[in-house]
Order: structure tokens, then C-alpha cells, then sequence
């Protein structure tokens, strides 16, 4: 492993990868903490402020370019975008199925599959794990 391939990448990179990384781990800490009280909504602010920013700074990561600067995974950030602001209405509509579903959902989406894209060959992220 190493972090020479991402610490020599641009400034949008290395922001929209710490960040990501960062909600991976507070993704952990938040399924596993109790549901509903005052830590689970701060905490759910934070992930949905820095989920933000990963998807819209991805907008200035244009490695992979099929429709002019944008890529298919751009697809995904709207996606994000959209999701983050419908499950917010959930939560706050007190509807915890929708807001746990969508919730869940997104991680899945917008962390794990958008994280398996960045571990393929000749990607950054691929380069960081095999020590590239």
C-alpha cells in the first residue's frame, strides 16, 4: 500500500478520496450506534454534509471521460444528490422505513459500488492498494 499515487494526484482528488474514506468509516460508526436520538442526527448531518461534497467534487474528477468531461459515474453523483435531499425529507417526516431504506441504499450505491469502481485497474485508488 501506498499514498503516493493519491498525495500526487490533483487537490479535487485527494479532497473528494479523504472525505469519501472518512465517511466509510463514520458509515461503520453510525449503523452501529442507536437510531433516533441526538448523536445518530449529528452524526447523520455530518455524512450527509460530507456525502455532499464528495458527489459535487466529483464534478471537477474527469480521468475517465465519456460525454465530454463527465463520465458515468457522474450519473451516480446526481443520483447522490437527489437521494441525500429525499432521505433528509424522510427522516424529517418521521418516516423511518423510507429514511433507513434510502439510507442504506445510498451507502450502498454512492460508497461501496462507487468504491469498487475506484479499485479497478489504472485508477488511483487501485494504484494506493497494490502499492502502484
Amino acid at each position: 500500500m501506498s499514498f503516493s499515487p493519491l498525495l500526487s494526484a490533483s487537490m479535487p482528488v485527494i479532497f473528494h478520496a479523504i472525505v469519501a474514506l472518512a465517511l466509510c468509516l463514520l458509515t461503520i460508526v453510525m449503523f452501529t450506534l442507536p437510531k433516533g436520538n441526538r448523536m445518530h442526527r449529528t452524526l447523520g448531518w455530518v455524512w450527509v454534509i460530507g456525502m455532499g461534497f464528495v458527489a459535487i467534487s466529483s464534478f471537477w474528477i474527469s480521468g475517465l471521460r465519456h460525454i465530454g468531461p463527465f463520465s458515468a459515474i457522474h450519473v451516480l453523483s446526481v443520483y447522490t444528490l437527489f437521494s441525500i435531499v429525499a432521505n433528509v425529507r424522510a427522516a424529517r417526516a418521521h418516516n423511518v422505513k423510507a429514511h433507513r431504506t434510502g439510507m442504506k441504499s445510498l451507502v450502498f450505491g454512492a460508497l461501496v459500488l462507487a468504491g469498487l469502481f475506484t479499485l479497478m485497474p489504472g485508477r488511483i485508488m487501485f494504484d494506493v492498494v497494490t502499492g502502484g
